[in-house]
């Protein structure tokens, strides 16, 4: 009897297949077997992966989003925050447009559901570890380019609020016009922390 064995590449793409569902239904109206079904995965075989069911996919399929976007922050940081806000700003605008404005942030999406009374689910903790990654990256690039400890901390808060607020915005309205708005003004608030 021939029996396969489970591949780190078929867990991956059902966390990534999570992570999509997620960001463009929200956490409360997917199900693990609507998760299972878009990463065209055999239910029993996620089940597998996340034996805790939907709170443990969920909360891999937003660390997996942070990683994600965390590895192209880190790079384009390397050329100065300027560079990394435009990689930042770049690949937001890709998501929405290329989803034709039905898909924004799981991080945020997970972020923004009410938790169970008395409970903290691990999915909204991975959320604010993955927003407190996101900004001490943009915060570290920002002070090695000369911007003020403090100023550097809330420049990088900023940031990261405005593009998951504008990528909202996107959605609703339809258009990168609050993208396109919002990078601008972002752009002058870093060159000017840089600068000062």
């Amino acid at each position: 009897m021939y029996v396969t064995k489970p591949s780190p590449a078929a867990r991956e793409r059902i966390v990534a297949g999570a992570a999509d569902m997620i960001s463009r239904r929200g956490l409360n109206a997917t199900s693990i077997r609507e998760m299972a079904k878009h990463a065209r995965a055999p239910l029993g075989s996620t089940y597998h992966y996340f034996p805790e069911g939907k709170q443990q996919l969920a909360t891999e399929a937003v660390r997996y989003t942070g990683e994600w976007v965390a590895r192209r922050l880190r790079k384009e940081l390397e050329a100065g925050p300027v560079s990394g806000l435009r990689a930042f700003l770049g690949l937001w605008r890709k998501i929405v447009v290329d989803s034709d404005f039905r898909a924004g942030c799981p991080v945020l999406a997970v972020s923004i559901e009410e938790p169970p009374a008395d409970e903290t689910p691990a999915a909204l903790v991975a959320a604010a570890d993955v927003f407190d990654a996101w900004e001490s990256l943009l915060a570290d690039s920002l002070r090695e380019h000369g911007a003020e400890r403090e100023q550097a901390a809330q420049l990088a808060t900023l940031v990261v609020a405005a593009v998951e607020g504008t990528v909202a915005m996107c959605r609703a309205k339809r258009s990168t016009q609050p993208l396109d708005r919002t990078a601008e003004q972002l752009q002058a608030l870093v060159l000017a922390a840089i600068k000062g």
